[in-house]
């Protein structure tokens, strides 16, 4: 196991075999220690799924014998594991605070070596395990787009500096963890739904863009919504003329609508994304551009596929575990010295 591990990191597989031979290690190590999901996911539950998922992990630090060795070839290994559990993290602990807290049936469905991350969600989280093609496809194309997204945010960087420090796998991922349920970072799609609940109240008609536009000024003037003057789902700190994952991931999105007979919600999404930009640089004098990021579009993609919000930043972190694995081990391989950032103190001297 751990040899096939080091071939695909060193590049000494084929593509093709090595992409056969990570998603047959991924199957294999889609379960969980025997009792796990009894002993650890469902004894105290909650809301927050983040916060689960983080116990979790550090959890399973306790069932691996090598827990604490930092090699390539073992971080490798841990990484891969933690890449095929994590939406059994997810899914499991919805299950059990949906069963303890919202009174709801409680449903545990076993993952398929065979399907993919996205068919194996779909399956685990609904009672009668059924989803169609465009739904996984859609959910999957949604993971790769947030899987990786350079070192320039902020879960990321937590990963290079807790791995810099010589800690463990399971320490680190769940640092990242810890980083990524900000509300500033993860829980961008659930500000975008909230932010789209409200337009609909107040502007009943999806298709006047008159009355959408006046709306969308007092939001930016902070008159409306949450009164901070942010359309969510716009801009971006990187992308300006437009967000590439977006692009992509707008055509899935379109397809799915059709597919669930979600043309009018579509059509506010459309438009919100016509005018909002226009009313960013008319009150905002930003002239650099302001489009759609990646974000926009995932929250109206999860609610289609019935996800409930509570999992929406779980499921950023089941695609994102990827990118922070991959970071991980290219600070293993690259770099031997802690990042230890230097403050400057702007206190003035008192007698």
């Amino acid at each position: 196991y751990e040899k096939i591990a080091y071939l695909l990191l060193m590049g000494q597989l084929p593509d093709s075999a090595a992409a056969e031979e990570f998603r047959r290690l991924l199957g294999e190590c889609r379960t969980l220690p025997t009792n796990f999901t009894r002993d650890v996911i469902m004894k105290a539950p909650g809301k927050d799924i983040m916060n689960s998922m983080t116990r979790g992990i550090l959890t399973l630090a306790s069932y691996d014998e090598r827990a604490i060795d930092t090699s390539v070839s073992n971080s490798l290994r841990q990484c891969i594991q933690l890449i095929a559990e994590f939406p059994l993290l997810a899914v499991y602990g919805y299950h059990a605070y949906n069963y303890y807290e919202n009174m709801d049936s409680m449903v545990i469905h076993r993952p398929d070596p065979a399907l993919s991350t996205a068919e194996n969600l779909l399956m685990m989280l609904r009672p009668n395990k059924k989803y169609t093609a465009t739904e996984a496809k859609v959910l999957d194309t949604a993971l790769i787009l947030h899987m990786e997204h350079g070192g320039g945010n902020n879960s990321t960087f937590t990963t290079r500096v807790i791995t810099s420090s010589g800690s463990d796998t399971y320490s680190t991922i769940a640092a990242a963890m810890s980083s990524l349920k900000g509300p500033k970072h993860g829980g961008a799609n659930i500000k975008v739904m909230e932010m789209m609940e409200d337009i609909r109240l107040h502007v009943p008609d999806c298709s006047d863009k008159e009355a959408l536009e006046d709306y969308l000024a007092k939001i930016i003037n902070k008159e409306a919504f949450d009164r901070k003057g942010l359309v969510y789902g716009m801009g971006h700190a990187v992308y300006s003329l437009s967000d590439p994952r977006e692009r992509i991931f707008k055509g899935y999105v379109e397809k799915l609508a059709a597919e669930k007979g979600r043309g009018d919600d579509l059509t506010l999404y459309r438009n919100v994304e016509e005018l909002a930009p226009q009313l960013i640089a008319k009150h905002r004098r930003i002239y650099k551009g302001v489009s759609p990021n990646v974000d926009f579009y995932s929250g109206f993609v999860y609610d289609m596929l019935g996800i409930p919000q509570e999992l929406y930043t779980a499921m950023f972190a089941v695609a994102r575990i990827v990118g922070w694995s991959a970071h991980r081990i290219e600070e293993l391989i690259c770099m031997d010295k802690i990042i230890r950032p230097a403050y400057m103190s702007v206190m003035e001297e008192r007698e």
